[in-house]
């Protein structure tokens, strides 16, 4: 397509210009609080125009403070997309946090963002972060294999699944990536709301089965908030998962 043709040609300039604006929003918001609203309020070009989650603000928001709560020093996130949420994990993470961020190029539920799109996600650092970028499939045995390496097979704060919808997929993540969460950790889902119009979205049937098991917290926006997505959270106990 010629947009593309087009971005491809300018994407060098797009992606300073981009990091130019993330900076300056930096520059003039500077607490963690006031960080949540950077992924919202920066515009960029080409390739790089937009970050925003694509999530409700209000149930975003939550999860958001309570991970900041953590002061996380290992992240990982399943389901990179637009790159709004990686960006909010690593303002609420520690300064010396180690991040991964795992996504399936040409995924059906929001994958597939450009390669030239790494060097940029990886800018989100803070300077002491580390960061690791995933393009690839969560559910093969190689992937858990090397999220651990970069851990250096230490226990993780925090996990965000927000991949794979369909039933087999999430539960699937979740028992790959829940034991590697530490006891009094978090994990966190994305769209466990049932949501009949989505084809292939079944999220809500394997939380309302977590439920059951685990000590868990939702955030379901107000009405007037936007579309309620929801986002379900799991506090992992003193047995782990």
């Amino acid at each position: 397509m010629l947009k593309h043709w087009f971005y491809s040609l300018l994407a060098a300039r797009h992606f300073r210009y981009g990091i130019k604006i993330l900076r300056d929003l930096e520059r003039k918001l500077i607490s963690r609080e006031a960080r949540f609203a950077i992924p919202f309020a920066y515009r960029g070009k080409g390739y790089f125009r937009i970050i925003e989650p694509r999530q409700n603000p209000f149930e975003i928001e939550s999860l958001y403070k309570a991970v900041c709560e953590l002061d996380a020093k290992r992240i990982l996130e399943v389901g990179t997309a637009r790159g709004g949420t990686l960006y909010l994990w690593t303002q609420a993470a520690a300064p010396d946090a180690t991040l991964v961020s795992v996504d399936l190029p040409g995924g059906d539920f929001g994958g597939a963002y450009p390669a030239c799109r790494v060097p940029f996600y990886s800018e989100f650092a803070r300077e002491q972060q580390t960061m690791h970028l995933m393009r690839t499939d969560s559910h093969q045995s190689a992937t858990l294999d090397e999220v651990k390496q970069h851990f250096s097979d230490h226990e993780i704060d925090f996990a965000f699944i927000d991949g794979d919808h369909t039933y087999e997929g999430v539960k699937q993540d979740f028992e790959m990536y829940g034991p590697l969460v530490r006891p009094g950790g978090l994990i966190a889902f994305h769209d466990i709301v049932d949501r009949p119009e989505v084809a292939g979205l079944d999220v809500h049937r394997f939380w309302v089965e977590l439920k059951e098991k685990y000590d868990t917290v939702e955030f379901i926006g107000p009405d007037g908030s936007g579309k309620k997505i929801g986002i379900g959270l799991v506090r992992v106990g003193s047995e782990g998962i």
